[in-house]
C-alpha cells in the first residue's frame, strides 16, 4: 500500500479510491470472485480509451503530469460527478477543468425556504444567463411579480430592457442597463453558457439598439455587491444595499440579497411585505 499513502500522489490516491468504489457488474464487467473491491486499472483504462500502462503510472505517480483530455476521459471512466472532476484537475494539473454549463430547472425545497427565511428582505437565485428561478414573497411584492410570467420570461436582461415598468422603477436606467450588461457578461463566460446565451442576445438585440449597443461595448464587471434605488409605485423611493453569493454545489446558480439600506425603508418594506 505505500505507494498509495505517500503525500506527493495525491493523484494516485484519489484514482485508486474513486476506482474500487465502483461495482464492476454495473459496468457489465463479468462477475467472476475478484482478490480486490472495484473495477481493475485495465478496466478504467478500457473505459477511457487509453493505455493500461499509462493508467498504471497515473495511481503509481510516474509519467509525469497527464493531458487535460486524459483526465477528461478519466473521470467519465469513473463516472465522476462535477465536483469530483473538478477536484481531479486540481490535483492532476493544478487548475480546475473548463466549465460545462448544465441547465436545471428550479431549485431544492431547503434553498427555497433560505429565500423565505428572508422576508422582508427581497432575494432570488438566478441562473448563470440571469434566468431567475426562484424568489421569495418580498421580491414578488417590491421587485417583479415572477410568478406571473411564463419562465422563459423571467429574464433579468429581459426585464431591464423590454419591460417599460421595470425601466420606470429605476433612478439611473443607463448606469443600471450597463451594469447589468456588463455583468450578464462575465457570469455566461465563467458559466460555458455561450449556446446558451446566443438566442436571448440575439433577441435582444433586434428588439433593442440599446442593448445592441451595450452589448457591442463589451464591458465587462462582477456584480458583487452595492447599492440599488427604485422607484416603488406605493412605497416611492427605496433604496437597497445588495450582495449576491454564488450558491455552493450549484456553479449555475446565484443568489442575490437586497437588504433595506435605511431602518426607515426597513420599516416601510415591513408594513407592505407583513
Amino acid at each position: 500500500m505505500g505507494e498509495f499513502v505517500t503525500s506527493d500522489n495525491r493523484l494516485g490516491v484519489y484514482l485508486k479510491g474513486r476506482r474500487i468504489r465502483l461495482d464492476p457488474a454495473a459496468f457489465g464487467f463479468a462477475g467472476e470472485r475478484r482478490r480486490t473491491p472495484g473495477l481493475r486499472r485495465e478496466e478504467v483504462a478500457s473505459r477511457a480509451n487509453i493505455s493500461p500502462t499509462w493508467y498504471t503510472w497515473l495511481e503509481q505517480g510516474r509519467g509525469g503530469a497527464p493531458s487535460a483530455d486524459v483526465l477528461d476521459r478519466i473521470s467519465r471512466a469513473l463516472m465522476l460527478t462535477d465536483v469530483e472532476r473538478e477536484h481531479l484537475f486540481l490535483i492532476g494539473l493544478g487548475r480546475p477543468p473548463e466549465v460545462r454549463y448544465h441547465r436545471q430547472e428550479g431549485v431544492t425545497p431547503r434553498l427555497q425556504g433560505v429565500l423565505d427565511a428572508l422576508d422582508p428582505s427581497p432575494a432570488l437565485i438566478r441562473t448563470a444567463i440571469w434566468d431567475v428561478v426562484a424568489w421569495n414573497r418580498a421580491a414578488t411584492v417590491l421587485l417583479t411579480d415572477y410568478g406571473a410570467l411564463p419562465p422563459e420570461e423571467r429574464n433579468v436582461l429581459r426585464f431591464i430592457f423590454l419591460d417599460p415598468r421595470v425601466r420606470a422603477a429605476q433612478y439611473d436606467w443607463e448606469s443600471v442597463a450597463r451594469f447589468v450588461v456588463a455583468a450578464f457578461r462575465v457570469d455566461a463566460a465563467r458559466a460555458g453558457a455561450a449556446a446558451e446565451v446566443e438566442p436571448l442576445v440575439d433577441e435582444l438585440c433586434r428588439k433593442s439598439p440599446e442593448f445592441l449597443a451595450m452589448w457591442r461595448d463589451n464591458d465587462v464587471r462582477t456584480h458583487g455587491e452595492g447599492a440599488k434605488h427604485i422607484r416603488h409605485p406605493i412605497l416611492g423611493p427605496l433604496a437597497f444595499e445588495y450582495s449576491a453569493f454564488q450558491v455552493d454545489g450549484r456553479p449555475d446558480l446565484s443568489m442575490v440579497v437586497y437588504n433595506p439600506a435605511t431602518a426607515e425603508d426597513a420599516a416601510k418594506i415591513k408594513g407592505l411585505v407583513g
